[in-house]
């Protein structure tokens, strides 16, 4: 419990993908106090972790219900609901995701940068991701790291899925890429992963705990932040629930790296956010700012399901990938704006660790039945089950990398306990469905070229009829919507006369002093590759704003040292 008189210099809400190494390096500074808040559990050890959740071969803390995971309920569309994992212990989404650790490119900070956003120029960030890396293939250079806190490694190609993919790529003329985290133009190559020897190394384990005997380093678990406190348009602290008891806990600075979706909905809950909305709940209203929880952008993903002639699974390797196309739609402005990923184990395997097939599935969710059924509620059961079901067929992941789709976050209640609403809006542009299309029948045609004759038997879902009519087609593709949870921009940076946007480019909150963001909430839009390196990146780079300052208003006043009586 954290006494309501205690004072720090810092409190980071969320020790995620961003708070972790946000507070591994602001406490370097043993003058600074720093407390990590954090609503799951808190291991302190790799060893303390959930066995399942150190598995980098599965992703079994996306199943709904499991309890280091929000489970959020969403809508990929207004008929499609659907359950949004987002990790809920110390390191986040990155202690529950795939462990796909590839960097935005270049072309996606010349986007974020224009307009005086100069701190994330490529030749800003790139020595910021050198820092937080160690790569195992590449080594230190003048493009990677070799002694950051995160291990970066690429798994074995000679998997008999992997090198059809690859043949077939080549078949089809597409380039190699063998450096996805380089800037070579995009093409066939190794998915650089998170991982050692099958273990996820989540930023918990690679930036918090190395550090957690900092005498002014304190992280708590179990501790639900429910608002920000103002005085005035001043961020004094925070309300946290903590053991059923709730405290108020003061700081100079707060820093909100609670995930792209509990960000906003603690933003809004505390009075930032569009002025009608908050008005309407009976919240007061501390900034007006549209932008909190609008114009979000996330990367719809589909699973094109289909059968080896012969079983080809390894349930005992360590991975769930090896390699990833990236390729440039048809008329496309955005280069590499598509991506395949052919899966080497079944996807009920990957969420359940139990084989596969629909019984799998809902042995899985049975794991914790309470919390299942809660997650589950509103969420159509034939779609997870739809998921799962299909006993040792594998996948072609595609997906739209730079989606024009833009989603929303809402508040239901003014409670902050209540879950807000999310509207994903996917495949409501042209632009989106033809992409989509496209990147559908590649992985199809994919399938069907001379590599993968000795594998493939055919389809699960899919068939020539509806492959050749777009209006079919995209009505299979609205009913066979994923989402791969890369949510970004919910509290976008820009500048002063960007109406939407809510923080400066170093993520001071507009309209207020002493309140930061984060987290991917920060970007302007999606990297057209995932986002969980950019989400470390942005831990080090605001550490850095933080350590040597800035020359905004609110930074000044948010670090001007007060004692509250």
């Amino acid at each position: 419990m954290i006494a309501d008189d205690e004072y720090w210099d810092v409190i980071v809400v969320g020790a995620g993908a961003a708070g972790a190494p946000l507070a591994a390096r602001l406490s370097k500074d043993t003058s600074r106090r720093v407390l990590v808040l954090e609503a799951g559990p808190v291991p302190a050890s790799t060893e303390a972790f959930p066995a399942e959740l150190l598995n980098s071969g599965t992703v079994q803390g996306a199943v709904p219900g499991h309890p280091q995971n929000w489970s959020f309920l969403g809508h990929l569309t207004p008929d499609l609901p659907y359950s949004i994992a987002r990790g809920r212990i110390i390191g986040g989404s990155s202690t529950i995701n795939g462990g796909y650790f590839i960097r935005a490119r270049k072309a996606d900070f010349d986007r974020w940068s224009a307009n005086g956003n100069d701190s994330w120029a490529w030749e800003r960030v790139l020595p910021l991701y050198r820092r937080l890396e160690n790569d195992a293939e590449f080594g230190e250079s003048a493009v990677h790291g070799g002694a950051g806190p995160i291990s970066v490694s690429r798994p074995p190609q000679d998997h008999v899925v992997t090198r059809a993919f690859a043949a077939a790529t080549a078949e089809l003329g597409f380039s190699a890429e063998p450096d996805k985290n380089g800037e070579s133009a995009p093409g066939y190559g190794p998915v650089p992963m998170n991982s050692v020897n099958g273990v996820r190394q989540n930023t918990g384990i690679a930036y918090l705990n190395p550090v957690r005997e900092r005498a002014n380093l304190t992280v708590k678990g179990d501790s639900y932040v429910r608002r920000v406190v103002f005085e005035g348009t001043r961020a004094v602290g925070v309300e946290v629930e903590s053991g059923g008891v709730v405290t108020v806990v003061r700081a100079r600075e707060v820093v909100l790296s609670a995930g792209a979706v509990k960000t906003p909905h603690l933003l809004l809950v505390s009075g930032v956010g569009p002025r009608a909305d908050l008005e309407r709940l009976g919240i007061a209203v501390v900034s007006d700012l549209p932008g909190v929880g609008a114009g979000f952008s996330d990367h719809p993903d589909i699973a094109v399901l289909w059968q080896p002639r012969r079983n080809i699974v390894d349930y005992s390797t360590s991975q769930s990938m090896a390699g990833c196309l990236n390729f440039s739609a048809e008329r496309s402005e955005v280069s590499g704006d598509l991506e395949i990923i052919p899966l080497i184990k079944p996807m009920g395997f990957l969420l359940t660790g139990r084989g596969s097939g629909a019984a799998a599935g809902m042995r899985a969710l049975v794991r914790h039945p309470l919390r299942s059924l809660r997650a589950m509620r509103g969420v159509s059961v034939r779609r997870f089950a739809q998921q799962v079901a299909h006993r040792g067929d594998l996948a072609l992941l595609v997906a739209v990398q730079a989606e024009t789709s833009r989603g929303s976050i809402t508040l239901e209640s003014a409670d902050p306990a209540v879950q807000p609403r999310i509207d994903y809006h996917y495949l409501s542009t042209e632009s989106d469905l033809r992409r989509m299309r496209e990147v559908v029948r590649t992985a199809v045609m994919l399938l069907r070229t001379e590599a993968f004759r000795p594998l493939f038997r055919r389809l699960t879902e899919l068939n020539d009829e509806i492959l050749s009519s777009d209006e079919l087609l995209n009505a299979w593709m609205l009913r066979h919507l994923g989402t791969a949870i890369h949510l970004c921009g919910s509290a976008r940076f820009g500048q002063g006369d960007d109406p939407d946007a809510v923080c400066d480019q170093h993520g001071n909150v507009r309209g207020v002093s002493g309140l930061r963001v984060a987290d991917t909430s920060l970007l302007p839009s999606a990297p057209t590759r995932g986002p969980a390196a950019t989400a470390v990146l942005i831990g080090e780079l605001i550490a850095d704003v933080m350590i040597d300052g800035d020359t905004t208003s609110g930074a000044q006043e948010a670090t001007t040292p007060r004692r509250f009586s």
